[in-house]
């Protein structure tokens, strides 16, 4: 008989697109294989009581339900919480969430900006033994596992450039209703940036690569949308974003280009990730899920780029054959493996090496978008390093 795995009691506060995508690659643990752990929906919290039907139709063990998120924190039965709430509510949330002791798996862009990621970044630090992680799933595809791989090997001589982005088609339709990701009150300032730059950033971060500087474009394309009673509303945040980052690790020294778009016509979540080197290239993009180009390069010989399709290659090893395509539902249960695998585990402890986005690589993230705004709004290049001491948290910069 295999050994009983540990049973980690895991509740969800926003049970919206998210949360039942959450719970759904719960539902999926089977497909994982050789894991001495697995989470069990025991709690659910949102503030629309109707959302229950669905987590309740699908998942017997749920024991809590609740629009008040603060039963989940005072619950002996919730010891860890993935939360999926408005940016507003982030710094609220995910610091009440990380004192009372439950571990936080939160999603992006974790606080508004800078200053309410500082707050949850103050309460990590006065609770080491809460497992704290950001968001981010695309790191998890095949390919990147792939990529990141041959960055560590130092693969690619001298770094020429590098480029990384998610985006999106959706909002081009100009009749789509607004929601709460084009108000500025609720969203934030960084507007596409701070909905999307982690998924971006995430494996640059991860490598070392925070720019010394950026000069950001800034666009809002869509400026009104109808709201719920069809009359037209303004769209305050950002729609797309391009920063010209400078990136110098002291070995290295390369451009980085970061782009997050809403209003990229055509494209349906597309994250890509390239990087041009002397001795070796690479590049991905979701767009082809299986399809991994890369170039190696002697001097003199053609230059010659190939392609592979790399099949089911995961993190964690799954029941699902190599020959078949690895998607965004997988790349979820991968992330939710690794959140899980630290909780039951230690970081040192996991079952393999690449772990979720960090609280410090969301504040890192910060930096960089804080000083793309200034960016923005001046219309020249700002230094990274500094961007806090500059900033003044009563009036902005």
């Amino acid at each position: 008989m295999p050994a009983p795995r540990r049973k980690i009691k895991a509740g969800i506060i926003g049970l919206g697109l998210m949360g039942r995508e959450l719970a759904s690659a719960t539902a999926r643990w089977c497909h994982l294989l050789n894991l001495d752990f697995e989470p069990v929906i025991t709690a659910i919290g949102d503030t629309n009581p109707a959302l229950f039907d669905w987590f309740e139709q699908n998942f017997s063990t749920i024991r809590l339900k609740t629009t008040d998120y603060h039963d989940l924190l005072s619950s002996p039965d919730v010891e860890a919480i993935y939360c999926a709430v408005p940016h507003n509510l982030h710094a609220q949330f995910y610091v009440d969430i990380i004192q009372s002791g439950k571990h936080l798996l939160g999603e992006k862009p974790f606080g508004i900006d800078l200053e309410a990621n500082r707050q949850i970044l103050d309460a990590v630090a006065a609770n080491p033994h809460v497992v704290v992680a950001c968001s981010s799933e695309f790191p998890f595809f095949p390919a990147a596992q792939r990529i990141v791989g041959y960055i560590h090997q130092k693969r690619f001589g001298r770094i020429i450039e590098v480029g990384s982005g998610l985006l999106h088609s959706s909002d081009l339709d100009p009749n789509k209703k607004i929601n709460w990701k084009r108000m500025v009150e609720i969203n934030g300032e960084y507007g596409c940036m701070g909905d999307l730059g982690m998924h971006a950033l995430h494996i640059p971060l991860r490598m070392g690569w925070l720019p010394e500087n950026v000069r950001a474009l800034l666009r809002k394309i869509v400026t009104e949308r109808p709201n719920a009673q069809g009359e037209m509303a303004p769209c305050r945040t950002w729609d797309n974003a391009t920063l010209a980052c400078d990136v110098n690790t002291g070995d290295q020294h390369f451009p980085m280009t970061i782009q997050t778009y809403r209003i990229a016509p055509g494209e349906t979540n597309t994250w890509y990730l390239r990087i041009l080197g002397t001795e070796f290239s690479v590049e991905y993009t979701t767009k082809y899920p299986k399809t991994l180009r890369t170039m190696d390069y002697e001097p003199g010989r053609e230059q010659a780029w190939q392609a592979v399709d790399l099949g089911y290659e995961t993190a964690y090893p799954t029941i699902t054959g190599g020959i078949f395509e690895f998607g965004f539902s997988d790349s979820l249960l991968q992330m939710w493996a690794a959140f899980m695998d630290q909780v039951a585990n230690g970081r040192d402890g996991m079952t393999q090496p690449f772990y979720c986005a960090t609280p410090e690589e969301t504040h890192q993230q910060h930096l960089l978008l804080t000083a793309a705004l200034e960016s923005g709004r001046a219309s020249r290049v700002v230094r990274v390093a500094g961007i806090e001491s500059r900033l003044d948290l009563s009036g902005g910069i």
